[in-house]
This record gives structure tokens, sequence and C-alpha cells, in this order.
């Protein structure tokens, strides 16, 4: 075995001559951050048998072995059957013809604006395919890598230049530079540009019939190298990459079994009935199996948190697979609530996820009731990976659940990579979600604000009459804020407040993105009285309008330790024993040892989110805070306390807009829990 390594996407040894190639043809987004572990993505080929590699050795031969570079994340994965159509598709329309044969395709997940993939096949990075949110629609563009393989076959959108010694690469060419041309460029399309014995990617710049006599650049060159890329004339199926990393999937299913047995036999939890959180995804399938390999003494069970707005095939997938593998489901639905919910809270959000909560956390909450109804805890494996998302990138091997005390989750796959579950799943034999094949990334509910507008137009293809129901939705409710069809179409509905790249997106469409508000004044609405609670303690519940969560979460740790989950949309503040659980939708819950300790923290929390809300940036704060913890105006928000405050209160008291405090949340405190009353702050 020989491992190359070079400079840029292949690592070339010093002892073999190997292929140059390029870095990706896409820029990276600035600002965007890797999960931590993820700095130094890569993958690994062997060039004998043209198959990616999860570690650099081959299990079927003792061939050369080539590094290849990813960006982004690394979360690579295989190429679905549509992805592959949309690619051959364009391939065909642009340049017309497809070189990339029956190649394995491989996709790595990039910043973009919508679904953004690095295209490797042989190892090679051969361009972006991307959806492209100006014109809702697919578009491919070309590394300079690619470009190569498409010159050995194809005359199309292609600039030949005049031999030069001057420098190319992301330089603006001239029209006296062209040699000739095709007929077929337009501008802003990506071309195949060659010079000599160089050949790599550009832009054009103005339509072919404009190119000889225009005035200014024709093109811009991206990347041009020495032309020596070729595919392999072996083609390998999934069958081949398998093997040659076979002895990687044992030791992973090892790994990951050791980690189910080594938690859910320790003693406190050997005699616990076992749960797996089976989604109908492809990572809760991974883990099902493990776990019925791992624990196949115990009593395994699969539970399905059904949120009335799942995809169809889904929860077929989830019965079927359960039925045919004798396997016991606990089915929890949550039946209307996303709609009947829809009204009072609006679309939900990437950063207003208050779905979650409805359809999601409440139907949990009872599956944990019913499962710690005899006392311990609900032992539950769950398939989350680091490598999904920032927010998962700490993941430890087994966890409490903050917002459910009751529940013990093990992650037994938290490291694993998109590319490594979907081998195990074809290593053994494992149906899966149909919709993975029909081009979606994320199979649970089809309305999810997550899901990308690629994914969106798929809806639409595939399930007309979902699709309808939800755009009908959206159109009414953005005509009522004053906002375009324009806006709903190219998903700006998904966040509550915009991106900057979904600004910049809106901007170069001329979408007016200002609503016309109709809930700014801050105001609670109390929803239950101070109950006692099962477990002992007292709560209380409110409906808060007027304060984002992401403004809480810059305040309330002056009240306790916070965690924030922006996946459920939830802050929770720990106090000692008590808590205050904040939502995206804007429910509050206090929960306290005491009814008047919860009446206390009601207040609290109250005088805070008034402060967040009505703060008028004087600074008296700024000047009592002894630890100087206090920020005001800065992106961080209006108002920021950082992880420095000591909780001594004197901003508190000293705040010109509490001063009057005591007297405007009266009515709330003294509420007996008769009725919901509203405390409105003007």
């Amino acid at each position: 075995m020989h491992l190359k390594k070079a400079d840029s996407q292949m690592h070339k040894s010093p002892s073999k001559k190997g292929n140059k190639s390029n870095k990706g043809s896409r820029e990276k987004k600035k600002g965007f951050r890797k999960p931590a572990g993820q700095e130094n993505p890569r993958i690994f080929w062997c060039k004998e048998c043209n198959v990616p590699l999860l570690k650099p050795e081959c299990g079927s031969c003792d061939g050369e072995i080539l590094e290849v570079k990813l960006s982004g994340s690394g979360d690579i994965r295989f190429c679905s059957p549509y992805e592959r159509g949309v690619l051959g598709d364009l391939l065909l329309s642009e340049y017309g013809c497809d070189p990339i044969g029956e190649h394995l395709v491989l996709l790595n997940k990039i910043p973009g604006d919508d679904k953004t993939d690095e295209v490797i096949v042989d190892g090679l990075k051969v361009g972006v395919l991307f959806y492209d949110m100006h014109v809702m629609a697919y578009r491919f563009e070309l590394s300079a890598t690619g470009a190569q393989l498409l010159h050995s076959v194809t005359d199309s959108r292609t600039v030949v230049l005049k031999k030069t010694r001057s420098h190319l690469n992301g330089k603006k060419v001239q029209a006296e530079l062209l040699d000739h041309f095709s007929n077929d460029i337009k501008k802003g399309d990506p071309v195949i540009v060659v010079s000599g014995n160089l050949v790599g990617s550009g832009i054009a710049l103005c339509n072919s019939e404009d190119m000889g006599q225009a005035e200014g650049p024709v093109i811009r060159v991206r990347k041009i190298l020495a032309n020596t890329m070729m595919l392999s004339p072996k083609i390998s199926v999934m069958d081949d990459a398998i093997k040659a990393n076979l002895p990687h999937l044992r030791q992973l299913g090892k790994n990951a079994m050791n980690t189910i047995k080594g938690i859910a036999n320790q003693k406190d939890y050997r005699k616990l009935p076992v749960h797996v959180s089976f989604s109908g995804g492809k990572d809760s399938l991974v883990v099902l199996d493990l776990t019925l390999s791992a624990l196949k003494s115990r009593d395994v069970s699969a539970f399905f948190l059904n949120t009335g707005i799942e995809f169809p095939e889904t929860v077929d997938f989830v019965h079927d697979h359960c039925e045919k593998r004798g396997i016991e489901l606990i089915e929890e639905k949550a039946e209307n609530a996303f709609w009947d919910n829809l009204e009072s809270f609006g679309p939900p959000a990437k950063d207003f996820r208050w779905c979650c909560k409805v359809c999601k956390l409440a139907p949990a909450g009872r599956v944990i009731d019913r499962c710690t109804e005899g006392g311990g805890v609900c032992l539950t494996i769950d398939g989350k990976r680091k490598h999904e998302s920032f927010s998962r990138a700490n993941i430890a091997a087994s966890e409490k659940n903050p917002f459910v005390p009751d529940q013990l989750n093990i992650f037994p796959i938290r490291d694993w990579r998109a590319i490594e579950v979907w081998l195990y799943i074809h290593w053994r034999g494992l149906e899966y979600n149909p919709l993975y094949d029909r081009g979606f990334e994320r199979v649970g509910c089809y309305l999810c604000p997550a899901e990308l507008s690629a994914e969106y137009e798929r809806l639409h293809e595939i399930h007309p009459s979902l699709y309808g129901r939800w755009n009908d939705y959206l159109l009414k409710w953005a005509r009522s804020r004053g906002l375009s069809d324009e806006y709903v179409r190219h998903g700006l509905w998904r966040w509550k407040e915009l991106p900057p790249k979904m600004v910049n997106l809106a901007k170069d469409l001329g979408i007016e993105t200002e609503q016309v508000r109709k809930d700014e004044d801050f105001a609670i609405i109390l929803t239950s009285g101070f109950s006692p609670c099962r477990e002992g303690g007292y709560t209380v519940e409110a409906a808060v309008s007027g304060v984002l969560l992401s403004e809480a979460a810059a305040v309330l740790n002056i009240l306790g330790t916070t965690v924030l989950s922006e996946d459920l949309g939830m802050l929770l503040v720990r106090t000692g024993s008590d808590s205050i659980k904040f939502f995206s939708s804007g429910s509050l819950k206090v929960t306290a040892r005491t009814e008047d300790d919860a009446r206390e923290y009601l207040k609290r929390t109250a005088e805070q989110l008034m402060r967040i809300n009505k703060c008028t940036e004087c600074g008296i704060c700024l000047k009592v805070c002894p630890v100087n913890a206090i920020t005001l105006g800065s992106e961080k928000g209006k108002l920021f306390i950082s992880d420095d405050c000591i909780r001594c209160g004197r901003c508190t008291d000293a705040c010109v807009v509490l001063k009057y405090s005591d007297r405007l949340l009266s009515d709330i405190l003294n509420m007996d829990g008769r009725s919901a009353r509203r405390t409105s702050f003007e």
C-alpha cells in the first residue's frame, strides 16, 4: 500500500508521480465554522479498486491510496439516484455529454444558500452541484478538473485562448486573446477554458455572439491547469466499496455496540427496557439495527413520534420495518396539534421552532412518563451525529435530557459520517426510507423550515396536495403582512430574522422583507395558575409576546445557569432545584419547590423579559455592574449579559424600565388560576 500526498485535493507521495488536481471551484463562505473534531475533513481513495476509503488502507488490495481533502464539515455521502439524474441532465443539456457514466459519485455538503455539494468522482472534485435560489433550479459549476474531463469529449461551452505566458488563474480575459469559441455560450455560463496544453474552468461575461467584438473582458478564468486528468477505466459498484471498507465497518459496528452494551448493562440500567428513537431516517435505522445486535437478550422496542406532518413514506416505512423485524413499535401521535396551533403562532421558522415543542416534545414527554411509571429512567438509544450540525458537535456517549430529566440518551454513532452510515446500511442489507433515493436528505416533517428549497420543490412534485395545503397557507399569511408571493416562493418565510445570505438574496431579487407587524407590544398571558406537580413542587405557565428566544438567551443567565436548544426552540434556566423554561413560541413555564418560589421566579423572569423589550439603552446598568458583564447595542443584541455575571441584582435594581414593575406585574402574580388574564406593558 502506498499513500499519496499533495498540496491540493489529492496528496502526492515523494516516491511516485501522481495526478495533480485542484480544490473545489466555489470559494469557501466566510465565517463558516467546522464542528469540533472536523477541522481537517478528508477521505481516501484506492486507485486500484477505484472506491472511496474511510481509512488509508484498502480491504481488497495493497494498491496505491490517495488522500482527498474535503471542504465544509466533510459529511460526505453517496449520490442518490435522483441527484445523479439531476447531474446527468445538466451535463447533457449544457455540454451535450455525461462522461461520468456509471462511476460511483460522492457528494460532499459545503456552505451555500441552499442545497450545495461538491461532486467527487474517482477521487476527483469535478465541480459543485447546487440549487440556485435566484432561479429556483439546479446548476452545476465545473472545477478545473471537471473541465478537463469534459474537454476530452465535448466542444460545447468552450473558449479557446491564444497561447500566452501571462498568468491566467483568476484573471479577466479580453477579446483580443480569443482564438475561437463555441456559439452556445450565454452570459454567466460556466465555460471550459483552453490555452495550449492548459485546460480549466471560467465564467462567460457576455454571450458568444458578442465575444468577438466586445470592448471589455469576455470571460473570467477561475482556474486552469495542465491537462492531465482522466477518469479511471475501472467501474466500481457499492459492493466493491463495502469490501474495501469492511475492516473499518466491522470496527465501527463493534465500537458502537460496545457503547450501547457498556451503558445499558450498568447496574442501574441492566433491568430496564430499552427504547430506540426510530424516526424512519437513516441514522435511527442504523442505531436500531446496532441495538438489536448488541442487546439480543433484552426487551428492545422502538418509539416513533408521529408529528402529524410526517411524509407518508416515512410513516409507512417505520411501520413496515418494525413489522418485518418483529419489533414492538410505540407510536405517539400529535394528531392535528400543528394545524390547531398554526393560526396562533404563524409558520415555524429555523429560529422559531414552536412546532418541535407542540408536535415532538409534548408527545415525547408522554412516552417518557409511561416508560418511567415504575421508577428509574427511560433508556433511549438515539442516532444523533456530530457531523449533522455545529450545535451537535460536542455530543457525549450518553447524557441526560436537560428538558426531560427522566430520559437517558445513548448516542452510539455520534462520530459517524453519512458515508459510514450508508456503507453500514448497504453492508447489512437494510431496507431504508425510499425518500432518500428521491432527492431528500431530511425525511421527517414535510414542511419543516429546516428543509431546503430544493427539497420543497421535490415535495411539490411528488406530493402536490401536501405542498398545496402548506403553500396556500403561507401565501395567505404573507399577504396579510404585506409580503409578496415571491417572499414565499424563495423560502424567506423559513426565518423570523433573515440571515445575511437571505437578506442579500432578497435585495438581488427586489423582494420586500419588512413585515406589517401585528404583535409587537410586550404582553404576558398567564395560561395556568400556580398548580402542584405530580413529581412534587409547583408550576405556572404563561404566554409571552414581544421577546425573541435569542433575546431571552442573552439576558436570562442573570437568573441562573442556562442551556439553549435551538433544535427545540427552548431556553432552560436552572436555579438550584427550580427551573424556568422559555420557548421560541413565547411559552413560559416556571417550576419551583413551593408556590411562593414559583411566584417569585415568575416575577423575576417577567421583569427581565420586560427589561429586554423596553430597554432604552440608557446605560445606567453599565455603571452599576461590578464585573462589566453587560453590553448594550452590540451585534449580540440590544441587551447582553455575559457569563461573567455574578447575579448581584444591582442592574435590575437600577433599571429605569423596572421602576414600576411591581405594579405592572401585580395582575399576573395575584392570579388564582381560574382564568387566563393578560398583562400588557405599553
